[in-house]
Parts: C-alpha cells; structure tokens; sequence
C-alpha cells in the first residue's frame, strides 16, 4: 500500500528516515514517500484534498482543522518541537522587537502562537509589532538571513544552528520560557483512519520502531549519518542535532507517547490568542490507532 506523508523536513523527521531506511516500512506492506512541507497551509489543505493520508506537524494544525469543521485527528505524539527564539544580533532584550517584523510559518497556527506568547509575557502585545509569513523553518531562517529587518523568529534544529553560525542569537529553547508543549505530531482525517485502521496502525509501528532504533545508544553512528544524508548536514552538525533529539529529558518523547500537559497547553495558548472556546484534548486526539501500534511490537 503507497502512503503519501507530508513533513516539514528536521530534527523530527528521524524516527521516519530510520522507518525507511530499514524497512520498517516495507516489512509492513507500506511504500512511503515523504513530501517536504513549504508551509503548515499547504499541509493541511494537502491532508484535507487526500493528496496526502498522513502528516506530521504542530499539534495545533490538526486543532485548527477542527476548528474550520474539518474532522481530523492527532493520532500520536512526537516531540517538543526542539524549538529556540532567534533574533537579531542587535536585539538586547525582547523589549526591543517593538516596533520590529516577526517572522512566522502562518500567522494563526504553530509555533506563532508560542512567539506571541513569549512576547506578551514581556510587556509585548500584538499590535505592538507585525508578522511576515515566511513558511517552514528553513524559509524562517533565510528570511533573518537574508534581511535584518526580520527581527525574530522560532526555529528548531538544524536551521537553529544554521541561523547562529550566520551570526543571529539564540535566546533559548522556548518550552524553558513557556512550559511543557506538545510540538510534532502525526495528525489524519478521521475518516481515512476508520477506513484504514490496520494500515494507520502498522504505520505508527513502523515509526515507533524506528524512534526505538535511533534513540538506542549503539545506532548513534548510524542515526548521525541518517541526519547528515537525509538533511545534507556536515558530520559535526548532524551530531549536534542527534544530541538534542536524543536527549532523556527534552528529545524525542518515549515510543511517541502524547504529551498530555504539552497538548493541554497547547490549547490554551491557541484559545487565549484566538478567542475560541477551550474544549478538551480528546476533540482532538485518537489514540486507539497507536495504542494498537504499540501493542503489536
């Protein structure tokens, strides 16, 4: 069976790339092709269309589907998101992004909400400055890059450690400024999974296993060289993105467990910047597809 899944290529992705370099995937009867994201509109307008069955992004976009009447579902957890603040050099403190352009994937949805979250919490507002949509986060990153009038932007690994050696500052990881976060997860239409049940199940499985393989110290070398092809990093950045996703406190979370808190979290930073009303985390997640993933392994 041919799946088509659509992520946003990083630090993330590496329980997929082991999937499939090991064949974790085709054991299982499944041929997956991954489709990089150019932004989080267009994966989960892709999800919505059928172009793609699964996706891997925010927590929040699966939230904002349901919130435009769309039934979909997260379908397991991920990670924190490995997620850090970056400004300008010549930003001091985050009372100087005043004024200032934010770089954003969307606006409404993601990690904009965390920024915007980050910011409030020192005195800043959103009229206080504006947002330029730029994309996914290596389109984040050559924004600052390439114009020093984007002031700020949340980027994760590897694009984090491209941005610092091109000389912008890392204010550090933002779970350290807002708490836990339930950051990448798989997300699908409801109506797929119930009529793909054992194929959605025997994919979360192949994941699961290929999270277990590349979080096993003796594959360390293996997972670096995966990074390094997959993402086209030196040796020396690849290693540095396997030591965040590898890492027992604030790496990739255990067999893709949900973050309960991270998730509820999640939807309180959502419902506060958008007015909606808060409902519980189980409008939005279905467990049961993993739950039989994992008690297959």
């Amino acid at each position: 069976m041919r799946l088509s899944v659509m992520v946003f290529p990083g630090t993330q992705t590496l329980p997929l790339y082991a999937a499939q370099a090991l064949g974790l995937f085709e054991k299982r009867g499944l041929a997956v092709e991954l489709f990089p994201a150019r932004n989080s509109t267009e994966q989960r307008n892709g999800l919505a269309a059928g172009r793609y069955q699964i996706a891997h992004g925010a927590a929040d976009q699966c939230v904002a589907m349901v919130a435009a009447g769309i039934d979909a579902a997260v379908v397991a957890g991920g990670d924190n998101g490995f997620n850090h603040l970056i400004v300008q050099p010549e930003i001091r403190s985050l009372a100087d992004l005043r004024g200032k352009t934010m770089v954003a994937d969307v606006a409404g949805t993601g990690w904009s909400f965390v920024l915007y979250e980050i910011l409030k919490r020192h005195g800043l507002n959103r009229g206080d400055y504006s947002v330029h949509e730029a994309g996914a986060p290596v389109r984040r990153f050559e924004a600052m890059r390439d114009h020093n009038m984007m002031a700020a932007a949340i980027l994760n690994p590897p694009n984090l450690f491209h941005a610092r050696r091109a000389g912008l500052k890392d204010l550090g990881a933002v779970v350290d400024a807002i708490g836990p976060y339930q950051g990448t997860v798989p997300y699908v239409l409801r109506s797929w999974a119930n009529a793909n049940a054992p194929l959605l199940a025997a994919y979360l499985a192949a994941c699961i296993e290929g999270l277990r393989w590349a979080l096993d110290p003796d594959n360390r070398v293996a997972a670096v060289a995966l990074y390094a092809e997959r993402l086209s990093l030196s040796r020396d950045l690849a290693v540095q993105t396997y030591v965040i996703a590898a890492d027992p406190d604030t790496g990739f979370a255990r067999d893709a467990a949900l973050d309960r808190v991270g998730f509820a979290n999640m939807l309180k930073l959502r419902a506060d910047f958008t007015g909606s009303a808060l409902r519980s985390p189980e409008s939005y997640v279905d467990l049961s597809y993993y739950q039989r993933a994992f008690a297959s392994l």
